[in-house]
């Protein structure tokens, strides 16, 4: 039997929350099991919550609290939690975030913005400067390395399949985020991805017949262990969904878009065209 491995709670808040759970679950001699029993989560759910790898749901916590009688401390502990774990991110996104690291499959529709695992530095600064406009500097700063920093799934030696669609005005559009320079830089990142096989890409055309969808910004999860979610956001609110009817009619409609987008190979060839003539001055600035 391998060595039991203790959390040092004090190493984050969200490490404390789990030694503390472990510690209380075992002093009232109950098994991960029995803990979990009667909730809609299992115990290998718990146990990554007592390893300071999930954030504790309110629904469980109110769950946990009933089963070791622990009188509400960890319904009152789930705001410590929730603002530990989303640092510089957005509460709506920080589960988000935390669910990209455990991913297996994710697929993206972009209708207004390079996606934040895509985006270079300065990409992501000039998207902070123009929906956050009042931020300090140092906001900006830490918001900017939490997306780049999510961006470090690309690195891992697991094979994230990240499949994206991009609608053409991203790439080459009238109106660019940043100048001739950034964009180039953008771009070329981009295609660095797919050239290491991280990532796989399709334009959508200006011209393609799915005006219904170009408000919406579509992202498909898929987990080893877990069942699919969707989510979708605007600058300033997201939604996740996880019944599986409603993740299903988005499926047919994300289906719809990558139907009418433009293989891989000629979405490739599309950006690195594109960078090359943000490079020559023959994109506008």
């Amino acid at each position: 039997m391998p060595a039991r491995k203790d959390v040092d709670g004090s190493a984050s808040v969200p490490a404390f929350y789990g030694a503390e759970l472990r510690w209380k679950r075992e002093a009232a001699g109950r098994t991960l099991q029995e803990t979990a029993h009667g909730s809609f989560f299992g115990p290998s759910y718990l146990s990554e919550i007592e390893h300071a790898r999930r954030r504790m749901p309110l629904e469980l916590a109110r769950h946990v609290d009933r089963v070791l009688e622990t009188d509400g401390f960890f319904e009152r502990r789930c705001e410590d939690v929730r603002k530990a774990r989303r640092g510089a991110h957005a509460a709506y996104f920080a589960p988000i975030a935390e669910a990209e690291t455990r991913a297996r499959v994710i697929e993206r529709w972009s209708n207004a913005l390079i996606p934040g695992l895509l985006q270079t530095g300065a990409y992501a600064r000039a998207v902070i400067h123009s929906t956050h406009p009042l931020d300090l500097p140092e906001e900006v700063d830490a918001k900017v390395r939490a997306r780049l920093q999510r961006a470090k799934l690309f690195d891992a030696p697991k094979k994230l399949e990240y499949w994206v669609i991009l609608h053409e005005s991203l790439v080459r559009g009238p109106d660019p985020l940043l100048p001739s320079s950034g964009m180039a830089e953008q771009l070329d990142q981009i295609v660095g991805l797919v050239r290491r096989r991280r990532v796989v890409p399709q334009i959508l055309p200006c011209n393609a017949p799915t005006r219904a969808f170009m408000e919406l910004s579509l992202m498909f999860m898929e987990f080893d262990d877990e069942p699919p979610l969707m989510y979708t956001e605007g600058p300033y609110h997201g939604q996740t969904i996880d019944d599986p009817a409603l993740v299903h009619q988005y499926r047919k409609a994300y289906d719809r878009l990558r139907a009418a987008a433009l293989p891989p190979e000629a979405s490739l060839a599309i950006i690195e065209e594109a960078a090359e003539d943000y490079r020559n001055g023959q994109q506008n600035p």
